[in-house]
């Protein structure tokens, strides 16, 4: 019949060495302790939880399906819990270190700077190192802490927190002028009868134009008069302003200029919606500038 009270955090830290180690005397060898203690904590847990968490043979000491399941549910608590000791411990010292991010350009236009800003004045000494590619990388290999996507581009086996706007929307639009000369689109394949301002990634393709109506999505690939880099989208924007032709892109990178009258919006309705970044990274085991910078995203929000 199992205890009323709880296991403490320090015997789950020692069934969790011993699951590790295989056995008690390697466990308590690595823990400091008595093999008899460690035997003791193991007997006191099971009694409390009412199951028998190791399966003990004359060679090895092996967790049950209980004991199993128990970890796993429990030593990234654990770890957890350490590290915010650790960080309590070290609040009132200066952080210190490097955050290397590899994003993706599209947020290098409004969403990222300000919080890079905001976190340099935070942690003045902090060095921050931002790696700008639109291919999706391994960022573990590439050295860096996180990385910077939108939700289609992103690994799936990735600890992944919104940064920047929950939602964003794909926007197109047109100068005035160039509106008055060829006319105003009243479907999205007459489009493909306009002059158009492209994007293009560093990988070679081009940025999808995608919108959407009544659960339908639909896709063009318009024939370009002009292509630019995205690297350069402040470029392509500036030319469409100029008369060039219809421009597709983020909705935020064209605001300034829809406000300001230089834009007009072009099949508002069929504008499409989409999730905004995240910010990925493959742990909790964070290291603490990355901490840090979660942490001010968390305040953001």
């Amino acid at each position: 019949m199992a205890n009323n009270s709880d296991p403490s955090f320090d015997d789950l830290a020692i069934f969790l060495a011993v699951c590790g180690a295989g056995g008690f005397r390697r466990a308590a060898k690595q823990l400091g302790l008595s093999a008899s203690h460690v035997s003791e904590t193991i007997s006191r847990i099971e009694a409390q939880l009412g199951v028998p968490l190791l399966a003990r043979t004359t060679r090895s000491v092996m967790p049950t399906q209980a004991g199993r399941a128990l970890a796993e549910r429990i030593a990234p608590l654990l770890l957890d819990a350490r590290m915010a000791v650790r960080e309590v411990v070290g609040a009132d010292k200066a952080l210190r270190g490097a955050l290397t991010l590899n994003v993706t350009g599209a947020v290098m236009v409004d969403i990222l700077p300000p919080l890079i800003d905001r976190f340099l004045l935070a942690h003045p000494g902090v060095r921050v190192e931002i790696q700008v590619e639109d291919r999706l990388v391994d960022i573990t290999a590439a050295g860096c802490d996180a990385g910077i996507r939108y939700g289609e581009h992103m690994a799936q086996d990735m600890i992944a927190v919104p940064i920047g706007p929950a939602s964003q929307q794909l926007a197109l639009a047109a100068a005035p002028g160039y509106l008055a000369r060829r006319g105003m689109p009243a479907h999205p394949d007459e489009v493909l009868q306009h002059d158009c301002v492209r994007m293009r990634f560093s990988s070679g393709a081009l940025t999808q134009w995608s919108f959407a109506q009544d659960g339908k999505t639909l896709t063009l690939d318009p024939p370009a008069r002009l292509v630019v880099g995205v690297d350069a989208a402040a470029a392509a924007i500036g030319l469409a302003c100029a008369g060039h032709g219809l421009i597709c892109t983020f909705r935020n990178w064209l605001d300034p200029d829809l406000a300001a009258g230089r834009l007009v919006p072009v099949l508002e309705d069929w504008w499409l919606a989409f999730e905004g970044p995240r910010l990925y990274f493959p742990s909790r085991r964070m290291p603490p500038p990355l901490r840090a910078f979660v942490d001010l995203l968390a305040a953001q929000r």
